[in-house]
């Protein structure tokens, strides 16, 4: 008999995939189902197949649970399943195919048993599904790395605002709210190349330029979302990505400027980690969400 309380979210990454065993009833990843395996994104569709169905097959573990979903970046038709990916330099030799019908063969599946989700907005599902958006009905969510994610929550469904190229400061958001940002910053001041906001973290106390970029990242981050904030109206702004560790860092100055404009708005830290894309897959099973909306 099959087991519908339980789904297998996963999330696919250009060098890897991660998935596990979702409780729709308790909102969690059952123990010991979590699994991560490196991908090679050059790989034929063959390749790529075989080890995205193997992995998940792993995590399945001889269980009757038929429903996945895979957090898929894009561009991608999410509702059909067909890969719209190229020019990314990873999974190239994915475009045009049909998706759901060439891992439902590998499964045993029926391609009806396989839901593909925008990565972004996975994210954001998995923290209002079990994690700091719990409760909340109007969203926005950014993940904040080596490039900058945008998503909103409304009506009970997450989607990718794809907000990363909108125009900003002379640029596009991305360019002053991503990793490079920080490390192009620290060069103009400095003249010193860093790898990283981790990096930078470790010279707080030690170089006094520090703290003046993490507070010109909160004014940035500030202006960006009160932008962003106009458009969505949203209860609560969910922060993830490897930035958002550094949030003590620019939360004043964020705050400070947003909540000038936006009092109401609560500024929250994501807490899923990469458990919140998993979790936001898997939950587009629960009462049947993704043969009610368009994904």
């Amino acid at each position: 008999m099959i087991n519908d309380s339980i789904a297998i979210g996963a999330d696919i990454g250009g060098t890897h995939i991660t998935a596990a065993l979702v409780d729709l009833k308790e909102k969690r990843i059952l123990p010991g189902s979590f699994i991560r395996e490196k991908i090679d994104s050059h790989g034929s569709q063959e390749q790529i197949m075989e080890a995205w169905s193997e992995t998940i097959l792993k995590v399945r573990q001889g269980r009757n649970v038929n429903k996945v979903s895979l957090a898929m970046p894009g561009p991608f038709d999410y509702d059909k399943g067909i890969c719209l990916i190229k020019n990314q330099n990873k999974y190239e030799n994915l475009y045009g195919l049909n998706i759901k019908e060439l891992l439902a063969a590998k499964l045993k599946n029926e391609p009806k048993d396989i839901s593909m989700v925008n990565d972004a907005a996975s994210f954001l599902q998995g923290e209002v599904f079990g994690g700091s958006a719990s409760g909340f009905k109007n969203v926005i969510g950014l993940t904040l790395g080596t490039g900058l994610g945008t998503c909103t929550y409304h009506n009970g469904k997450a989607n990718n605002a794809n907000l990363w190229q909108h125009p900003f400061k002379g640029g596009i958001a991305e360019d002053y709210l991503s990793t490079r940002w920080f490390t192009k910053r620290y060069h103009e001041l400095t003249g010193i190349n860093i790898n990283g906001v981790k990096e930078l973290t470790e010279l707080v106390g030690k170089d006094p330029r520090v703290k003046r970029i993490f507070n010109e990242f909160g004014d940035n981050l500030g202006d960006f979302l009160t932008e962003f904030a106009s458009l969505a109206h949203p209860e609560v702004v969910i922060l993830g990505g490897n930035i958002a560790k550094s949030f003590r860092l620019f939360k004043r100055t964020l705050l400070n400027n947003i909540q000038d404009k936006f009092p109401e708005i609560k500024i929250k830290i994501a807490v899923l980690g990469e458990e919140a894309a998993l979790m936001g897959a898997a939950s587009y099973w629960k009462d049947n969400i993704h043969l009610n909306k368009n994904l």
